[in-house]
């Protein structure tokens, strides 16, 4: 008798929630307390300053450009296989991390961490959405995946400042060996298996290979954009074959009988506009966290630690919205005022940190910046989690995880790019005109703040107008069965499902 069998129904749902939520901490943690360590790395393994940004880029690439081939192998094999799967493959990936002797090695050893978190990553709210199809329930797993999403954040600051300064930088990767052992063996016991919709019909290779190549070359354009500027050479050589392999992949998927993304997916218009907003949001509110963690390192001289700390207000509003909050207001008023209300607080903490000077407190400036994002990113996230995976067919919940998680890693590469280049174009410019550092980093910083919350304004726009009003709480259910079709227009894959 496993441990499935023996806890009962509603705990063990509870229970591989905190599994997953386990996983996603590590990926989250992984992204910022690296970052924290970068100096020591750089020192240590004589990395030049252009060489170093591999050490994050490595990772960036392939998790970004394999989360919808992961996403749509956890449907065909298994959830809970590709789940474990990445979980190994990202535990020894740190542990190679931590070890590695040079340059080179790291490199590899983060590319090769960044394919374990894709395929975690990719499968997580495919399993929360299939294990909580209530939808209170499923408001409130949500709330508790957005909270970890982004206290992960803060927590990678002091974790990485108090590894690095009381150990070494090896240590900001060993601290995911503990970690992914546990999240491992509590998946194996608690995740209950699932045979997926199965490998017999074989797997749509090319238009995997298609999908990836096309991923990882937008990705990797994007990332040397800030590098090698927007219009160079490198950038728009790697963005055309982007746009051309993408279009290979759309036309293949169009024609083969089993596709790797049926295009039915889509259709959803739930889905696809939730993924659009939210990468709108999520293209102003990358950079804030890098932006605000710049001017309080280079213009307060804050150090790790304190850095930190100053994101606690951020972290805390969304811990106590994700305690239920957030999904009674949205089973009370629906997602959308919820999403609306949210986006506009975030708007706000974006304005209220481009006020500030080189001499700003942290209270009340910066204190309520970060309770105002807070607040926003808790009422936000999870209501358009909520909607884009609301009407997503249980057979496909891996693809529509995998779509929602591209469009974030996507559009926050790209916001972070774009409102980087602006903020450091912009200081460049002061700095030529003689004025002193500190200013001109704080009106660098100034623009992007301003430039990031105008996406947001625009991302509110795009909400009201493309995710339609419903009654309160309708939008949670989960999706009907799609309209009967001819058995003519059906895939051999698509008629054993419906037997």
């Amino acid at each position: 008798m496993n441990l499935v069998s023996t806890l009962a129904p509603e705990r063990r749902r509870w229970a591989s929630l905190f599994v997953v939520c386990l996983a996603q901490l590590m990926i989250v943690l992984d992204v910022t307390i690296v970052n924290v360590a970068l100096p020591s790395i750089q020192r240590d393994l004589h990395f030049s300053q252009g060489n170093l940004t591999w050490v994050v880029n490595a990772f960036l690439v392939t998790f970004g450009s394999l989360l919808l081939l992961a996403g749509r192998l956890g449907d065909l094999a298994g959830r809970k296989r590709v789940f474990l799967g990445g979980l190994t493959i990202f535990t020894i990936a740190s542990l190679l991390c931590g070890i590695a002797p040079s340059q080179g090695a790291l490199i590899g050893a983060r590319f090769l961490q960044g394919i374990g978190a894709a395929a975690q990553a990719s499968v997580i709210l495919a399993i929360i959405v299939t294990e909580f199809p209530e939808p209170s329930d499923r408001a409130r797993a949500m709330g508790g995946y957005v909270f970890v999403s982004v206290a992960g954040g803060s927590l990678g600051l002091l974790a990485g400042g108090l590894l690095t300064q009381a150990l070494s930088w090896h240590w900001v990767f060993f601290v995911n060996l503990p970690i992914g052992l546990a999240a491992f063996a509590l998946g194996q016991a608690i995740i209950p298996g699932d045979k997926g919709l199965g490998l017999r019909h074989g797997v749509d290779w090319i238009g995997s290979l298609l999908v990836t190549a096309s991923l990882m070359s937008g990705i990797y354009a994007i990332v040397e954009a800030t590098a090698h500027g927007w219009i160079s050479s490198q950038v728009l050589g790697f963005g055309g074959l982007a746009a051309a392999l993408m279009a290979a992949f759309l036309v293949l998927e169009a024609r083969i009988e089993n596709p790797i993304m049926p295009l039915r997916i889509l259709r959803l218009r739930g889905l696809v506009n939730a993924s659009l907003v939210r990468g709108v949001l999520v293209t102003g509110m990358y950079s804030t966290f890098f932006l605000a963690t710049l001017y309080l390192e280079h213009v307060r001289h804050y150090d790790a630690l304190q850095t930190g700390a100053a994101f606690l207000p951020w972290t805390i509003t969304v811990a106590v919205l994700s305690q239920g909050v957030t999904a009674r207001l949205v089973t009370r008023f629906g997602p959308l005022p919820v999403l609306v209300g949210g986006m506009a607080s975030a708007v706000i903490g974006l304005l209220l940190f481009a006020t500030v000077g080189p001499h700003t407190t942290f209270f009340p400036t910066i204190f309520l910046a970060c309770f105002a994002i807070g607040f926003g990113i808790g009422n936000a996230f999870m209501p358009l989690l909520t909607i884009a995976m609301a009407d997503v067919p249980t057979a496909d919940a891996g693809l529509g995880s995998g779509i929602t998680n591209v469009s974030q890693q996507i559009s926050g590469a790209l916001g972070l790019a774009v409102l980087s280049t602006i903020a450091a174009n912009h200081t460049k410019g002061l700095l030529a005109a003689h004025h002193g550092l500190a200013n001109s980093l704080i009106s660098g910083y100034r623009v992007a703040f301003i430039a990031g919350a105008a996406a947001i304004a625009t991302g509110i726009a795009l909400a009201v107008a493309l995710l339609r009003p419903h009654s309160p709480g309708t939008d949670v259910q989960l999706a009907e069965p799609p309209p009967a079709r001819d058995a003519s227009d059906l895939t051999d894959l698509e008629l054993e499902q419906a037997a």
